[in-house]
């Protein structure tokens, strides 16, 4: 699967039904029938889809850790505490668990934000609050992950 592309505002009804934007949904057509996983996040209070396909990669990676060492054992525990398989219904609709919006405290007004090859599902406030948190110090942290190589490629 191709990158995904975009950030959107939309509303989560009372049942935590979230109508996914037209534009995500075409990016994520080929994959759609094969369903999602949706998980807690790890480092941020979100909630992060994952396409079937990509899902089934992370896991292979996961399934080479050695379950017989207590960290790893724990990591993995941790890791998938509470993942749920979801699917978009016929009318575009994506059904958050309960469960998941407490834990992404999620109200009306969400954020669903492309992330590579994941989705992130974030309710608006905690989104804002996470990217003007983030504003203060991004040109140091653009600066010491994509800043290592001089050149590229012979790009420089």
């Amino acid at each position: 699967m191709n990158s995904l592309i975009g950030t959107y505002e939309c509303k989560a009804d009372t049942k935590g039904r979230v109508m996914l934007p037209s534009a995500l949904k075409k990016q994520l057509s080929p994959v759609l029938q094969n369903g999602f996983v949706l998980k807690r996040a790890v480092f941020q209070p979100c909630l992060e889809l994952y396409p079937m396909a990509e899902w089934e990669l992370l896991m292979q990676k996961m399934n080479g850790l050695n379950r017989f060492n207590k960290k790893n054992n724990d990591f993995i525990r941790r890791f998938t505490a509470g993942v749920k398989m979801v699917e978009v219904d016929a009318n575009g609709r994506l059904l958050i668990p309960k469960d998941l919006i407490g834990f992404a405290g999620i109200t009306k007004n969400i954020v669903v934000s492309s992330a590579i090859n994941i989705v992130e599902i974030w309710d608006k406030d905690k989104y804002e609050q996470a990217i003007d948190d983030a504003a203060l110090d991004f040109a140091a942290l653009a600066e010491e992950v994509m800043g290592q190589d001089d050149e590229i490629d012979g790009i420089s």
